[in-house]
């Protein structure tokens, strides 16, 4: 039953993919890409739209924390789609940095959630030691994370209600900071959907278009 409940869940949000994609590649990114060894994935910044009656429920600082855990989750998730292929053989040559050593090393160079986009991707990249730097930002009127809805759901009255989600991807080249490829994405999902199906789903047809997973 639960397979069958999941599988419902991702039709449900593979069938709402027909909303408004855009994508751009650098010319370039394919011959740019040989040369990266290794690459990283920062917070992605997160809004998360509640409906006034919601936000009744809600603290300022609650919808801090579940807006930062959302775009952690989206970091998170990154990760390990890169990392799958990773053991598939398709990323021979290219490693991607763990994200607690990302949020280390930006700790320790008192970069946040709250101030990293102070910072270009040209100046993260040499800060995190890696050839690309891959961030964006995320929007959605619902969490994608299945543990805080189901808490915000019994709390604010999420049950039932779609998931209108919008993800910017983009990755940077970083020894010159140049734009290599950049993804935005509009996606209605549902209360089953999770960071890793939003990324799987995403990266399903983006991943074509993608220098290092191109071959997937």
């Amino acid at each position: 039953m639960k397979k069958l409940l999941y599988s419902f869940v991702l039709f449900t949000i593979c069938y709402s993919l027909n909303a408004q994609t855009n994508l751009y590649e650098n010319p370039e990114f394919d011959e740019i890409a040989k040369g990266h060894e290794i690459i990283a994935v920062v917070p992605f910044k997160t809004q998360v739209k509640l409906r006034p009656k919601q936000m009744k429920d809600m603290t300022e600082s609650q919808l801090y924390k579940l807006e930062k855990a959302e775009g952690e989750g989206i970091q998170t998730a990154m990760y390990s789609w890169f990392l799958k292929r990773k053991k598939r053989g398709k990323l021979e040559n290219l490693n991607v940095q763990d994200p607690k050593t990302t949020t280390a090393l930006l700790k320790r160079n008192d970069i946040t959630y709250d101030n990293i986009t102070d910072y270009t991707p040209q100046e993260l990249a040499q800060i995190l030691e890696v050839d690309a730097i891959i961030s964006g930002e995320f929007e959605t009127n619902k969490p994608m994370s299945e543990g805080a809805s189901v808490v915000l759901g019994l709390l604010v009255g999420f049950w039932g209600s779609t998931n209108n989600a919008i993800i910017n991807m983009t990755v940077h080249n970083a020894e010159d900071g140049i734009l290599l490829w950049n993804y935005n994405k509009k996606v209605r999902g549902s209360m089953g959907s999770s960071p890793e199906d939003l990324i799987n789903i995403l990266m399903r047809k983006a991943s074509r278009r993608l220098a290092y997973t191109k071959n997937d």
